[in-house]
């Protein structure tokens, strides 16, 4: 496949690393949240919800995967009786949390991520699972040892157990190398349109003041993995920056930006400066040099003055133009002032 820099959305075969994953959340003490949350995420996009107040799978915001439930009914179903196990299995485990460490009461979280890993390029794939407890991760599974690693002394107990779970830790190895890559490569094929498409997104430079940083916004971007940083003279800059995270758009596409400070930086060498994207599997970079005349400012203190300016400057001319007329007409036209104070109205506005 071809890149076209000059369209919007290209037609390139960007070779990046494809992903599945799940969350799953059991809690305790929280009002008006489920006791059980489950998601299903392909390439950072949620493909479906469950939870235990609706206890069944939603597909979420994707046709494709509306036609893949259609296809496999089976495939659905499973995805069902796996959530409800899900929900029994962590909400067990929570209790045994809270027993361990002798809490009653408040609020309390058991989450878990899990999924699986393919490099469209070489074919390298990679499971992995992780547990966590009020925030703080426990356990983390280790593919290649099938061991379970302990990530707190509390969790050791809990380690044990589940690697002296033979059956348990074959499920996790088959499932993390062998089913969760096919269903990834599937739904990869059907969405295809959607997540494997290549979005470059509009930049700008953005500045509230003129001592402030300039910062580089690169918004409509797809898919995730890109790269934003300043550079000078061709050398990326390793200070003087703040870069932000990646955020997602309302419409599925990202976002990210990257500030640089030009308190230091020479008016004449504001053109060594440049700002540059990088969007996996895309050749050509989307570079924008430091330019004063591209910047753009919402600094209200500049606005506002130059808003009162334009209005001062209206209405001083307004007030010449209004004297100008005045003047002319009371020399063309008879306009004169009254002799007495007796003058009617009739005589001061009738020249005649």
């Amino acid at each position: 496949c071809k890149s076209k820099p000059e369209f919007l959305i290209l037609t390139v075969c960007p070779t990046v690393t494809h992903s599945l994953k799940y969350f799953f959340t059991a809690s305790s003490g929280v009002s008006n949240f489920p006791e059980f949350v489950g998601v299903a995420l392909v390439d950072e996009v949620q493909i479906g919800h469950y939870d235990s107040n609706i206890k069944r799978v939603e597909p979420k915001n994707q046709d494709w995967i509306i036609k893949v439930i259609a296809d496999d009914p089976e495939h659905f179903e499973w995805y069902n009786a796996r959530c409800v196990g899900f929900q029994q299995f962590y909400k067990a485990e929570l209790e045994t949390l809270k027993q361990r460490f002798n809490q009653t009461g408040g609020v309390h979280m058991y989450q878990a991520i899990g999924g699986c890993e393919w490099d469209d390029e070489n074919g390298e794939v990679n499971g992995n699972y992780q547990d966590a407890y009020d925030g703080e991760a426990w356990l983390l599974f280790d593919l290649k040892t099938l061991t379970w690693i302990a990530l707190v002394p509390q969790a050791v107990i809990t380690k044990h157990k589940w690697e002296n779970d033979k059956t348990r830790l074959a499920y996790l190895q088959s499932y993390l190398t062998n089913d969760c890559i096919d269903w990834l490569k599937k739904y990869l094929d059907y969405g295809k349109s959607t997540l494997q498409r290549t979005v470059l997104p509009s930049v700008s430079l953005l500045q509230k003041s003129p001592s402030s940083p300039v910062s580089c916004h690169a918004t409509g971007f797809y898919p995730d993995r890109g790269m934003l940083f300043w550079r000078r003279d061709g050398e990326e800059l390793q200070d003087h920056m703040d870069k932000g995270e990646i955020l997602p758009n309302h419409d599925g596409t990202f976002q990210t930006s990257v500030q640089l400070n030009v308190s230091s930086v020479k008016p004449e060498d504001w053109g060594k400066y440049e700002c540059v994207f990088q969007l996996s599997g895309v050749k050509e970079d989307i570079v924008t040099k430091l330019d004063p005349a591209v910047i753009k400012t919402n600094n209200p203190g500049i606005n506002t003055a130059l808003v009162i300016g334009v209005v001062v400057g209206l209405l001083l001319l307004l007030a010449i133009c209004i004297t100008g007329v005045f003047i002319w007409r009371r020399n063309n036209n008879g306009f004169r002032p009254a002799n007495t104070s007796e003058t009617s109205f009739t005589e001061v506005v009738s020249p005649n």
